[in-house]
């Protein structure tokens, strides 16, 4: 009997096979539904409902894309706001390799660079005697920060001004009107969008 009975019973590799169709079968279709289906319908109702944000956040001008709002751009001409130092590689605020610079506090290639920007800072504008504030300096964690505080932009409004001949009060005002407040004014902190801030400033030249 007990011989009879273990003939009966199925072997190894016969059972791994009755397993495999069932394990591919449902392989087959989770990748189905997180893999295309879930995607597909997240990626739709996003593009109707925040087709700005969906697709990138891009400024436009002309039909021609200057940027992302998202994401910030290197800015060296001193008739500009600079923005946030950026540790991505091989260029800054490359998007496709967002990093911070894992610098620590006590590293003294932090404190170079550090210096190295408040050097400019100062060469770009002499008679600024203000502290220079900290986000001027200092790189952020994603690399692509496209905000500074409003003190940053505060202390860059002189300059700018005058090398653009455009009266004080008249950059501050757009400092104000690209000054984002906090989510419900209670997460985050007020920013200024560099890109944004400097493209309000071309389009006063233009006029």
């Amino acid at each position: 009997m007990t011989t009879q009975m273990q003939s009966r019973q199925p072997s190894p590799a016969a059972m791994q096979a009755g397993l495999l169709r069932p394990m591919l079968v449902v392989f087959a279709g989770l990748s189905l539904v997180t893999g295309l289906l879930y995607p597909g319908v997240i990626t739709a109702i996003s593009r109707a409902v925040f087709p700005h944000q969906a697709g990138g956040s891009l400024i436009e001008k002309d039909g021609r894309a200057l940027g992302s709002a998202l994401i910030g751009q290197p800015f060296s001409d001193p008739k500009y706001f600079w923005g946030r130092l950026s540790a991505t590689a091989p260029m800054p605020y490359n998007a496709a390799a967002s990093v911070g610079s894992n610098l620590g506090p006590g590293n003294p290639a932090l404190t170079d660079a550090a210096r190295a920007r408040v050097d400019a800072l100062r060469a770009a504008d002499p008679d600024n005697r203000a502290s220079v504030p900290v986000d001027l300096v200092t790189a952020s964690g994603s690399g692509l920060d496209p905000h500074i505080s409003p003190a940053a932009a505060e202390y860059q409004v002189a300059r700018v001004a005058r090398l653009r001949r455009l009266p004080v009060g008249q950059v501050r005002q757009l400092v104000a009107a690209n000054t984002e407040t906090p989510l419900l004014a209670v997460l985050g902190d007020p920013g200024v969008n560099v890109l944004k801030l400097n493209l309000a400033l071309d389009a006063i030249a233009g006029k």
